[in-house]
């Protein structure tokens, strides 16, 4: 398990360096070690230890271990890096990795890699800068292998045996005009099989799945999954010219960005929270949260004092209290989360929305009924008081109606503001279910108790 193994040499290190023996951790972290293995290391380290292990690496492997860390961490290294060891160690990145990192970096300092490329690699990184790198434009790669569509299997392979290596995951080469316009793709499986005798116009496959530079990062990682694709073009819409490709290896970069979103908003966090980020950065990044959290509290605590009256007459409610929010908030959840993963898949529009409220909400009255029956049983038997089952049992119907309403609109209507439904709807469904709950709970004791 690679876990286990960046584990196993953490502790390597963390004993190498107590003891001293820096020469064994030199070693290790210029090859012995994969640098993909070091980059995990080092993402592993708290910041004074990941700092001196940064300044054991040679300059020379510093470019290889840089494409393999997180963009967080790999920013941090740049930025303490002079011009000169920047352009030496960008010659390991593909044009694609290095426009998301320049785009973190100073403009003066991005101007002075770009000055000292050749035109040929600088024009290709600004090409992806232009781009967002949320995009496809920001995604794909402009190192790509072109054909016209007027020549013969026999002149492709002599073409392609010029190159020392062909890009990675190569699976077709494209056919463009003149103008560069795409034309279509020449599949390798094909191109090893065909008449040599043969032109590209008479194999070449015109029906190719393309991807408009403008298009948002997850539609094409959606799009991959659907058509189970390798790579794909990337044009202009407008002109339809060709810009470069998307590669699968990109792609999953993109579905593991998205999930690691999805599980670090749920709890308020950011992308690119670093498990060993410095004290200051941590608190402050976690404090905004907290605040509006605790603001949301201070929400749920005004509800409950509203009814501070009837909880002096009635202890057993203050006791009750926090089982209805408590099924709220988890039925709320469950409905959330499933409605925010549809949402990101493209599954829920208009046409379903409807059908889905429905459905949810006839499962909160169902398991309404069933757990407010569970409830009621076991409050009548704690206090013998059969007016505070019934009560409850009200109560936790209610809250789980209202949770499975909220739990399913609440994600949608903030996807139509434009706010990440992920990071904001959590936040808002626990005060909800919170208030529903107790207002349930509390009004309806004052209604019928006091």
């Amino acid at each position: 398990m690679p876990e286990q193994t960046t584990l196993a040499h953490l502790q390597t290190v963390t004993d190498s360096l107590e003891s001293g023996a820096t020469m064994q951790i030199r070693y290790l972290l210029n090859g012995a070690l994969p640098a993909q293995d070091v980059a995990r290391l080092l993402e592993s380290s708290p910041p004074k230890e990941r700092k001196l292990l940064w300044d054991l690496i040679d300059s020379k492997n510093e470019g290889d271990v840089l494409q393999y860390l997180s963009e967080d961490i790999g920013v941090q290294f740049m930025r303490n890096m002079n011009t000169e060891r920047l352009v030496a160690v960008s010659e390991h990145f593909e044009s694609d990795d290095l426009a998301d990192l320049l785009q973190h970096l100073p403009e003066t300092v991005v101007k002075e890699v770009l000055a000292s490329m050749s035109s040929q690699d600088r024009l290709r990184v600004e090409a992806l800068l232009s781009y967002s790198e949320d995009s496809a434009g920001g995604l794909m790669n402009t190192d790509t292998i072109t054909i016209r569509p007027n020549i013969t299997v026999d002149i492709v392979f002599r073409y392609l045996r010029r190159h020392n290596k062909l890009p990675d995951m190569t699976d077709n080469l494209l056919v463009v005009s003149r103008s560069d316009r795409l034309l279509g793709s020449l599949p390798l499986t094909k191109l090893l099989v065909a008449d040599v005798n043969a032109t590209v116009r008479d194999i070449m496959e015109t029906d190719n799945t393309v991807i408009d530079a403008e298009t948002p990062a997850s539609e094409v990682a959606q799009l991959f999954e659907k058509m189970d694709l390798v790579s794909a073009p990337v044009i202009d819409s407008k002109t339809r010219k060709l810009l470069g490709r998307i590669t699968i290896d990109d792609v999953v970069d993109v579905i593991r960005d998205e999930a690691e979103h999805s599980m670090l908003s749920m709890a308020g966090l950011d992308d690119d929270e670093d498990t060993f980020s410095p004290i200051l950065k941590t608190t402050r990044r976690r404090a905004v949260w907290l605040g509006i959290n605790l603001i949301t509290a201070f929400i749920a605590s005004y509800v409950i004092g509203l009814f501070q009256h009837t909880l002096d007459q009635v202890v057993a409610l203050a006791i009750l209290m926090p089982i209805v929010a408590s099924m709220g908030g988890i039925a709320g959840s469950q409905v959330l989360t499933l409605v925010i993963r549809g949402i990101a898949l493209n599954q829920i529009g208009a046409t379903n929305t409807r059908w889905l409220l429905n459905r949810e909400l006839i499962v909160g009255l169902l398991n309404g009924i069933l757990w407010a029956t569970v409830i009621a049983a076991l409050t009548a038997l704690w206090f013998d008081n059969i007016k505070i089952a019934y009560i409850i049992a009200s109560a936790t119907i209610i809250n789980l109606l209202f949770a499975a309403l909220t739990g399913t609109l609440l994600p949608i209507f903030l996807k139509k503001l434009g706010i990440d439904p992920a990071l904001a709807a959590s936040v808002i469904l626990t005060t909800v279910t919170d208030v529903v709950g107790f207002l349930a709970f509390l009004g309806l004791a004052t209604l019928f108790l006091v």
